[in-house]
């Protein structure tokens, strides 16, 4: 008797989304995620439609801003009103951290293990007599609660690029409300691969580029600002599209948007839009809670295996912790040439800090993690 479509698992129900898969293993959506048919289709009509009429179809570019606005604040729980749309997730945290009045003496707590996007924006903040406070991913909340006393703002990443640790942004966004503390987050590895909402998590920002675990293309991310932290931070790029009459080109008002489009410098990225709009939809279809548990899983699975294989696993893969990246490394061979020997294999990872970084995703299959664990030289 054969299986109902919706009976089947995730990853065999929307195999026909990531033709990826008849060439490659790809254990790399940390780093850059292949395009799944239907937003390389939605991409692709684009550059059609704009080849053949020109702008002739704008409202339909307009309209997929606004969907964009839409399909992200549905993910996070938010409002349109606090979407941005940006280049990448570097371009969101330089409006946070640029946006606001800093003073001589102001507190920033960050984190030594952030990924250079999230630690030099915060770092520049000196210059301005800014103290930043740098702890550890590891360390105690209760140590995040003392560091937060008397800071403005705190950054952390949803998931930490290297070790994939998780970070638990409930916990953490408590002790910022309690400490009248600013919440900002990387999200970029954490959005769509697992679940999360800015109210529950009482997130203030947070930013992330498509390219990764929302299966979107590069150039073309999301910037979220809580209502009322928009008239605290300003933008730092002011072009034509910041204005409240944007549309009106002989107006010279630079009175601002009344939402988060303030944030929006210029034209947009707008065969990326396109991109990005079809990859929110396909992970609103699948619904980031069921995604998340695939992932933990397939993770879970590579972790043990190449445990078993005399690797040394680098963070903690405890539940509501782990993600979707796992890092080994073996005590004798250069993770530089394991990637080769498994590119060689069509199997896709990246090597990070003499560390190999594996990153699947929800349509990667058990059988293909076993493949991969097989493919590692080693015990």
């Amino acid at each position: 008797m054969g299986f109902a479509i919706s009976e089947l698992p995730l990853w065999e129900r929307y195999r026909d989304q990531f033709p990826v898969c008849e060439r490659l293993t790809y254990l790399n959506h940390a780093a850059v995620s292949p395009l799944p048919r239907r937003v390389a289709t939605a991409m692709k009509r684009f550059a059609d439609d704009a080849c053949e009429f020109g702008s002739i179809h704008y409202d339909e570019w307009v309209q997929a801003y606004e969907d964009i606005r839409v399909a992200a604040a549905r993910l996070v729980g938010a409002h349109r009103d606090e979407i941005a749309l940006v280049k990448n997730t570097s371009e969101g945290i330089c409006a946070v951290a640029g946006g606001l009045d800093w003073r001589p003496g102001d507190k920033v707590v960050a984190f030594r293990e952030e990924f250079p996007a999230n630690y030099f924006p915060w770092k520049r903040l000196e210059a301005k007599g800014v103290v930043l406070e740098w702890l550890s991913v590891t360390d105690p909340l209760e140590r995040v609660r003392e560091a937060c006393r008397s800071a403005r703002l705190l950054a952390v990443s949803f998931v930490q690029y290297l070790s994939g640790l998780r970070a638990d942004l409930k916990a953490i966004g408590e002790i910022c409300v309690a400490s009248g503390c600013c919440f900002f987050v990387d999200a970029i590895q954490g959005l769509g691969a697992f679940p999360v909402d800015v109210n529950e998590a009482h997130i203030d920002a947070f930013a992330a580029d498509g390219h990764k675990w929302l299966l979107g293309p590069e150039g073309c991310g999301i910037l979220y600002v809580r209502r009322e932290w928009q008239d605290r931070i300003e933008p730092i790029e002011f072009g034509w599209t910041n204005a409240a009459h944007f549309a009106d080109y002989s107006s010279r008002d630079m009175t601002l948007r009344a939402d988060a489009g303030r944030y929006e410098c210029g034209t947009l990225t707008t065969i990326a839009c396109f991109g990005l709009r079809a990859a929110l939809n396909l992970i609103l279809e699948l619904d980031p809670a069921r995604i998340g548990a695939v992932i933990q899983a397939r993770g879970d699975e590579l972790a043990a295996g190449a445990q078993a294989k005399g690797y040394e696993i680098l963070g903690d893969r405890s539940p509501g912790r782990g993600s979707g990246i796992v890092t080994v490394r073996h005590p004798s061979l250069d993770c530089r040439t394991v990637i080769q020997e498994l590119k060689a294999k069509a199997i896709i990872a990246a090597p990070r800090q003499g560390w190999i970084r594996f990153s699947p995703h929800f349509y990667i299959s058990p059988e293909a993690i076993r493949r991969a664990v097989d493919a590692l030289p080693g015990v």
